[in-house]
Order: C-alpha cells, then sequence, then structure tokens
C-alpha cells in the first residue's frame, strides 16, 4: 500500500531539449556496446540483455580470495530468480590469458551457472577493462589494459533494460545481497507500474 520507491540512477546525465519539444529529457549514463566470447564460445553482445535487467561483476577464476565469495552471491541471487526469464548475469574475467572457454565452463559448471542466464565471458582485456571502468564504473583506478594493468573489485552492478546503471552492491557482503535481491524485485514493480500507466 506504500507508494513505490524507485531506484536512483547513476554516473553523469545530461538535460538535453526533448525530441517531441516538450521541455527537456534527461539522458542518464548508459552501458556501451560490447562483444564478448562466453563459456560456451558463443559470441556475446548487448542483443543477449535486450529487455533485461541483469547483474554485472569482475572476478578471475583463480582468485583466491574475494571472487569465490562473490560467485556463491551471484549464485544465491540467480537461484532467487531462476524461473525469471526477465533477470540475467555476466561476469566478466579481469584475466583472459588464462581464463579461456574451457576455464571459464569449468568455473561454471562448479557454480551452477544456467547457461542462457548467467555468462561468464572472456575477450580482449582492454576492452574488458575500459568497459568495467567507463561504463560499469565498477573501478575507479587508471590503466591502459595492458600487461601490468589489473582490476580486483568486488562490486556488483544492477543493469536496467535501457543499460542505465541503478545500483552498487559489494559482492563479498551477504546483506549488500539481499538489498540486491530486493532492488531486483523493486525494479521489476517499477517496469510493472510503467507498463500498467501506459495502458
Amino acid at each position: 500500500d506504500k507508494p513505490l520507491r524507485y531506484l536512483p540512477y547513476y554516473g553523469n546525465h545530461e538535460i538535453k531539449p526533448s525530441l517531441t519539444g516538450s521541455g527537456v529529457d534527461t539522458i542518464y549514463k548508459s552501458i556501451s556496446n560490447f562483444s564478448f566470447i562466453d563459456q560456451k564460445g558463443n559470441v556475446v553482445t548487448q542483443e543477449n540483455f535486450k529487455d533485461k535487467i541483469y547483474v554485472a561483476d569482475y572476478f578471475f577464476c583463480t582468485c583466491q580470495s574475494i571472487c569465490p565469495i562473490m560467485s556463491v552471491q551471484m549464485e544465491r541471487v540467480a537461484d532467487v530468480f531462476k524461473d525469471d526469464a526477465e533477470i540475467k548475469y555476466i561476469s566478466h574475467t579481469v584475466n583472459p590469458e588464462y581464463d579461456s572457454v574451457n576455464v571459464l565452463a569449468d568455473y561454471a559448471t562448479a557454480h551452477h551457472a544456467r547457461y542462457g542466464q548467467w555468462y561468464l565471458v572472456t575477450g580482449n582485456k582492454k576492452e574488458l577493462y575500459d568497459l568495467a571502468r567507463e561504463s560499469y564504473m565498477l573501478d575507479a583506478s587508471e590503466g591502459d589494459g595492458g600487461e601490468d594493468d589489473f582490476i580486483h573489485t568486488q562490486n556488483f552492478a544492477l543493469i536496467d533494460k535501457e543499460r542505465h546503471i541503478r545500483g552498487y552492491y559489494d559482492g563479498t557482503n551477504p546483506k549488500e545481497i539481499d538489498q540486491l535481491i530486493n532492488d531486483i524485485k523493486l525494479l521489476k514493480k517499477e517496469y510493472k507500474a510503467k507498463h500498467e500507466k501506459d495502458y
């Protein structure tokens, strides 16, 4: 019975004249296009997430510190929404030199990643790192994606259907993952309310 609470938008935004001439539009930061290879050897792009809410993170398969904890927490989120085709997940490796398709496939199996819902991806290191820093804003460090560059962040990003960032969560903190689960449900309600308003 309470008024619907809307999630905030993260990142810089611009105010531009409306294309319809009816005032101004707020243009929120959006995730750039990407193209990576998943645990089955298939190409993954933004098309895989069209009209989907998704959670993004960065990890590497040989990590012995935060990554196993993060993957268990992502697995927990995926299990909550296991029957919900509207929700997806993408985990990007920060160590593409080692994390081959076969290595990612074994890791996906170990964490019960349902193919088509949870993608574990590898690709060009600079493109992976640029996406983390410039689009997802998951890492504030500077780097060129070169041999000595390394990202190690425990944060998850919640992305809406328009590619906007709607939340950040510590992937090693179960309470924050509880909040992520609640925020996904809230975002689903937001879309439902918009749909009902349109009709």
